[in-house]
């Protein structure tokens, strides 16, 4: 799960540097993720939020490394001081930018870093929230190939937990990837891309 944004939002490059600030700011924010130095950049991304108070991006990217990093945490009193910080950024980006499928399945990925930590613990209340999340998403953007992977992905986790088919999934992460060929990002600096991944998923199909 953790794997998906990391595929999805790793892809810009300093050639996205651009004139304004808050274009410079952003394309050092992502140099930085993509050499490793994730505290730098999210620290980074968080100043560009306070500066731009009116767009929900640099929130949701400094969201989405304290989560990615959640899944090697092995200390619950670390994970849960990440994922608290973490939650604030994606409720400040939520405030902003309401109903974002974007964002609805990142929160999902946040409680999924809670359930892969302690499943006994976390696993009941937040599946159940988790699958509200990407069913939500679905009905806001039915075409968006992240949206339809994630939920893929997800039900194939819990088909697999249950020693249940992965075939009724398996069209999902096909159209998902389709959809990927086809998609026109949303602009400068919004979530794109992910076909690798889709791709990776789909060999468990057989594939």
């Amino acid at each position: 799960m953790k794997k998906i944004l990391l595929i999805c939002l790793l892809f810009i490059t300093a050639n996205n540097f651009g004139q304004s600030a808050y274009e410079k700011g952003m394309g050092k924010a992502f140099e930085l993720w993509q050499t490793q130095k994730t505290t730098e950049a999210a620290q980074l991304f968080e100043r560009i939020a306070t500066a731009e108070k009116d767009n929900w991006l640099p929130p949701y990217y400094a969201a989405t490394i304290l989560i990615i990093e959640g899944f090697s945490i092995k200390d619950e009193t670390l994970l849960t001081a990440k994922l608290t910080k973490a939650q604030e950024f994606l409720d400040a980006a939520t405030m902003i930018s309401e109903n974002n499928p974007e964002l609805l399945i990142t929160q999902a990925m946040l409680n999924t870093a809670y359930i892969a930590f302690d499943g006994q613990k976390y696993g009941m209340t937040l599946s159940g929230e988790n699958a509200q999340l990407y069913a939500r998403a679905l009905s806001i953007a039915p075409n968006n190939p992240r949206v339809v992977l994630a939920k893929a992905e997800w039900d194939m986790g819990a088909a697999q937990f249950f020693g249940q088919s992965l075939e009724p999934y398996c069209k999902d992460v096909k159209r998902a990837v389709e959809l990927f060929k086809k998609e026109k990002p949303a602009g400068k600096f919004h979530p794109q891309g992910g076909i690798e991944r889709a791709l990776e998923v789909l060999k468990q199909c057989g594939e």
